[in-house]
């Protein structure tokens, strides 16, 4: 964001550097196969799946689609599979070589009818229980196995599992081959009536144990000579290229997760953990290293075991986080959680996301996750561990977002890395006193003499106590060295649709009557413009000029060749033609109160206002109340009543009819100009084409289906509310936005309102504090020698009074080398967000179904995953980690959202919208939308309550969103983002009836109420404290219904009770089972 940086986005002519193909509707990984295009010869976890349970099933709809966060094809096919398989199962009948033990193999479960080997204990191993009765053989246990459990009166043979395996489990019938387990295991339980045998530890062993009489390599560490038949190269499970007969494929129906009916032993590694002298030896990392206890030193140890970084490497983030160990995890995030069985998992509050596993002062000054946030909070160190965790690696954002407490620091001379233009911040190294090395490239820079000065304690020669050091979030107000033009001023165009269906709904009243109620609290300074431009057939232009009288209309009817009758007068100084403006804010609804002209162009409208703001830039307004019909941009009815949401036609419908609208964004975002639309209709209007004028320009949409000033009150007061907000919110004007990463990580799709200028840079002609935006990134480069990396988001806009300034978002997040570390930084909400906008991409270019059926990949994906190589033993049900026991919850969500539920009620603008909303609203208010919350309304107490501004407000428990949960015999409170529904069952307590409500009876609750009396009670108080608590938490003023069984909106209300059957989806349940018989195949 330099001079030389910026200088092509900041002229008054510069227009933008790319052309629209930088800019493409959807545009797809070429990494990790994320939402992108099948692929030839991919294998699709739904392509070989077995069917659903009983009853309809929407999910099998034919198509082979690939999973949104698979890896590439080349890991799923071929003869001999790769060396890092997940598990391996011998065949009945077949005789396996022996094969070499893996260095990590989780455990090892010999089955029924297998005669064991003998055995040595792991030198580390802190328990041993002896079993009366049988003497089973020496053993030997794998190097990081963290349990082994013979069964009952089994004799397991020598095996050894491939070099990565997760876990090994032999079949009934099958022997085989000598196993070597590896050393580092934490515990070893023998079952019932097994004894024990005399163990021989490695040549390494601590104890005084004699060794085993066969001498091991050079290089292994379990002590046991290699077997004389070596594997293939690229084999999976160890096994020459002898043809085995695949098992046969089937559900399994025994009490396990096996045919053979066997019931697994319980999972130990969950309920204990290691003595203070491992956890000392094992855990306590060194600096760039991981450590083993003393009792496994050998010089003969391979190198995977230890990974020492390099000195003076650029990784060395800070002496403190030299010492950082992920094992720190909270285990709650990798808790196991049976879904078919837990079914109370919402959390008691909002869900929190994962804090990432820093040392203790990075993560106090790290990035606030209301504002940036990644959906991985640890990251992998290989693109191929990130394919393995199939799950998606990307950057949710809020970068204009209101904040309490902002750092804003006046410079001449901003501190930037001089190679990668990163801006100085917490997480960068200071080598002396005089250099600082970049967090992000790792080059190491100067420190300017004049940042040797702390502002704040006004002291000398502490560089690293500057604010920009200590501030994760931080604005600069930028010097002339940022600019190419003098900031421009605050401007402000509205167009307004009086066709005679606009002035039939009432709108234009209350656009006016909000307008001059808020006039003095537009954003801006004494420079600020303001202009009017009325449509139908024709376009009105109004000369607000100083001087005159009264407001002067200039028609212009030529609509094919739009030109400015008076260009100097038609965007007038605010302060100084206050009174004219007022005068035509007073009239202007009466102007047209008996017009007749029913024919709309707002194509050429639009023309007209970007002719008048292109010098400058600014805001343009637009209201529009029906489908354009006259003049370029016009547009012909394409929604076919009760047409199925998966008929081939209607994908053709989310796209535009007309590149128009997208070609005049280009245009507007090359002036810096934005266009916000607010659609007003109860009829089609056509909002994936209407809204690229917004999406390309860094624009806005709001919606306002069947709006009507006198049929729809709660519409009109939501459209008053959210008016004021638009109107007074602040603003930024001529922005750019620029996301930078640590070198090896890379951005490849973005999601919100904007133009993509470049790789890494976004055009926003205005930013507002309500914007979203959604990242896509991948793994370019290993990151073996990186503790931690780093994203900064860096936005250069001009204020509302003329300041250029630059806001600074910097994220740091450590680097992993295991999958259950990323399981364990997993930030579910943020993971669904993603998965909606890739979806929403995959609606558009694909299809409907195609998007659908990628959303039931990514949950079966990422559960196979952790199932098959985190789990260390594996049990029958559906498995999750705790930190992950919500995501099958949000998918089937987003399969019964309006952007995605194949529903023949559901209307194309309406489903259109949704699909905009998640691709540009911020995460908590996405999450809204999604999964609604829903509250018991008739027994609020103070019993756990906040206090706010001497207010006190309930915080009643959020409850499952099905029809179980509600009653007859109570009120119901749910929050669905936009609208807030008040459910009352027919039997509820009369006593709330009155207190609340303020009726005598069920029967005399109106089947239209919108608004809570403010009666002087106890209930009364609570519930309206609660309902304005949540509508503060949010910019937009959510509607409030009373509904009843009677009620006409009660069908809108169910359909949100998500975890129900419906016509688009499954219920909850019967997704799990689903869910668990593509994943158990």
């Amino acid at each position: 964001m330099s001079g030389g940086g910026y200088a092509a986005q900041n002229g008054a002519g510069g227009s933008y550097t790319n052309g629209p193909s930088q800019n493409p509707v959807g545009v797809y990984s070429s990494n990790q196969g994320l939402m992108a295009p099948p692929l030839t010869g991919f294998m699709n976890s739904l392509t070989t799946k077995g069917p659903p349970p009983p009853g309809p099933n929407p999910y099998i709809t034919g198509r082979h689609q690939p999973s949104p966060v698979a890896p590439p094809p080349s890991s799923w096919s071929g003869v001999a599979p790769p060396p890092s398989s997940y598990s391996q199962h011998p065949q009945p009948g077949v005789t396996p070589p022996p094969v070499a033990p893996p260095p990590s193999s989780y455990s090892q479960h010999p089955q029924p009818g297998v005669m064991p080997p003998p055995v040595a204990p792991p030198p580390s191993s802190y328990s041993q229980h002896p079993q009366p009765g049988v003497t089973p053989p020496p053993v030997a246990p794998p190097p990081s196995s963290y349990s082994q459990h013979p069964q009952p009166g089994i004799m397991p043979p020598p095996v050894a599992p491939p070099p990565s395996s997760y876990s090994q489990h032999p079949q009934p019938g099958v022997t085989p081959p000598p196993v070597a387990p590896p050393p580092s295991s934490y515990s070893q339980h023998p079952q019932p009536g097994v004894m024990l045998p005399p163990v021989a530890p490695p040549p390494s062993s601590w104890s005084g144990v004699t060794q085993a009489p066969v001498a091991p390599p050079p290089s292994s560490w379990s002590g046991v000579t290699p077997t004389p038949v070596a594997p293939p190269p690229r084999s999976w499970s160890g096994v020459t290229s002898t043809p085995v007969a695949p098992p046969p494929v089937g559900n399994h129906t025994g009490p396990g997760p096996y045919s053979t009916g066997t019931r697994l032993p319980p999972v130990f590694q969950n309920t204990m953990q290691p003595p203070a002298a491992l956890q000392q030896g094992l855990y306590q990392a060194q600096p760039g290293q991981m450590i083993r206890p003393p009792a496994y030193h050998s010089p003969s140890a391979p190198a995977l075991y230890t990974q020492v970084q390099p000195s003076g490497s650029a990784a060395q983030l800070s002496p403190s986080l030299a010492a950082m160990s992920l094992q720190s995890q909270t285990p709650e995030a990798l808790r196991v959680v049976n879904l078919l069985q837990e079914r109370n998992i919402l959390p008691s509050g909002a869900v929190t996301p994962p804090t990432p596993c820093l040392p203790q002062d990075l993560q106090k000054i790290n990035c606030c996750p209301e504002v940036f946030r990644c959906t991985l909070t640890s990251i992998p160190q290989t693109q191929a561990l990130l394919n393995k965790a199939k799950l998606p690696l990307g950057l949710l954002l809020h970068p204009f977002k209101d904040l309490s407490q902002l750092p804003v620091v006046t410079s001449s001379n901003i501190v930037r890395c001089r190679s990668c233009r990163t801006y100085i911040n917490p997480f960068v190294t200071f080598v002396d006193a005089r250099r600082w090395k970049c967090n992000l490239c790792h080059r190491v820079n100067d420190v300017p003499e004049e940042f040797m000065y702390n502002p704040v304690s006004r002291s000398y020669g502490a560089p690293h106590k500057r604010p920009e050091v200590q501030n994760a979030t931080i604005e600069f107000i930028a010097p002339s060295e940022y600019m190419l033009r003098p900031p421009q001023p605050a401007v402000y165009l509205f167009v307004l649709d009086v066709s005679h269906n606009a002035v039939e709904t009432g709108y234009l009243d209350v656009v006016c009557q909000s307008l001059l109620e808020n006039l003095d609290s537009l954003p801006g300074d004494s420079r600020t413009k303001i202009g009017f431009i009325t449509f139908d057939s024709t376009i009105h232009f109004y000369n607000l000029q100083e001087g005159l009288s009264q407001p002067q209309m200039l028609i212009v009817s030529d609509i094919d060749d739009v030109f400015l009758p008076s260009p100097d007068s038609l965007l007038v100084n605010l302060s100084e033609c206050k009174e004219l403006v007022q005068d035509l804010l007073t009239g202007l609804p009466q102007m047209f109160s008996s017009t007749m002209e029913t024919q709309s162009g707002l194509g050429p409208a639009l023309q007209a206002g970007f002719k008048l703001l292109s010098p400058t830039g600014g805001r343009i307004s637009v209201f529009q109340t029906q489908l354009p019909t006259v003049g370029i941009g016009a547009l012909k009815p394409r929604e076919e009543p009760g047409q199925k949401a998966h008929a081939k036609q209607e994908v053709q419908h989310l796209n535009p009819a007309t590149d128009f609208y997208k070609k005049l964004a280009l245009d507007c975002s090359g002036h810096h100009v934005a266009v916000d639309l607010f659609l007003l209709s109860a009829q089609y209007c056509d909002l994936s084409s209407l809204g690229c004028i917004s999406r390309y320009s860094a624009g806005s949409v709001y919606y306002y289906p069947s709006y009507h000033r006198q049929r729809s009150p709660a519409q009109t007061e939501r459209f008053q509310r959210d008016l004021k907000r638009y109107l007074t919110r602040k603003i930024g004007f001529e922005a750019v936005m620029r996301i930078r990463c640590t070198k090896g990580l890379s951005i490849h799709t973005f999601h919100g309102n904007f133009f993509v200028r470049s790789t890494d840079l976004l055009s926003l002609a205005n930013v507002n504090p309500d914007a979203g935006f959604a990242v896509q990134m991948s793994i370019e480069e290993n990151l073996l020698d990186l503790q931690a990396v780093s994203f900064q988001a860096a936005l250069l806009y001009t204020s509302s009074k003329g300041e250029r300034r630059i806001r600074v978002h910097t994220l740091c997040l450590p680097v992993v080398n295991s999958l259950s570390d990323i399981f364990a930084g997993a930030d579910v909400q943020a993971i669904t967000a993603l998965l909606a906008s890739m979806a929403v991409d995959r609606s558009v270019t694909a299809s409907l179904g195609d998007a659908r059926d990628a959303l039931i990949n990514a949950a079966i994906d990422s559960l196979s995953s952790y199932r098959s190589s985190v789990l260390s033993v594996q049990q029958p049900g559906l498995l999750a980690p705790a930190c992950l026991r919500l995501l099958p919850l949000y998918i089937l969500a987003l399969l019964k959202h309006r952007a995605f539920r194949t529903s023949a009620s559901t209307r194309l603008d309406e489903r259109v919208f949704s699909m905009f909303q998640l691709k540009s609203q911020p995460l908590p208010f996405l999450m809204l939308t999604v999964h609604p919350g829903l509250y018991r309304a008739d027994d609020l107490s103070d019993e756990g309550a906040l206090n706010v501004s001497e207010r006190t407000i309930p915080q009643p428990r959020a409850l499952q969103l099905s029809v179980e949960k509600l009653s007859r015999d109570a009120a119901f409170l749910m929050d669905c983002g936009t609208v807030l529904y008040l459910w009352i069952g027919r039997n509820c307590n009369p006593v709330f009836l009155t207190q609340v409500l303020g009726v005598e009876s069920y029967a005399a609750v109106p089947l239209n109420m919108d608004q809570l009396p403010e009666l002087d009670t106890a209930e009364s108080s609570r519930i309206r404290a609660l309902i304005d608590w949540l509508r503060e938490r949010r910019p937009f003023h959510p509607v409030l219904h009373v509904i009843r069984d009677e009620s006409p909106l009660k069908a809108e209300f169910l359909q949100y009770l998500i975890e129900d059957l419906s016509e688009s989806a499954l219920s909850y349940y019967e997704f799990l089972l689903h869910l668990q018989q593509q994943i158990c195949k």
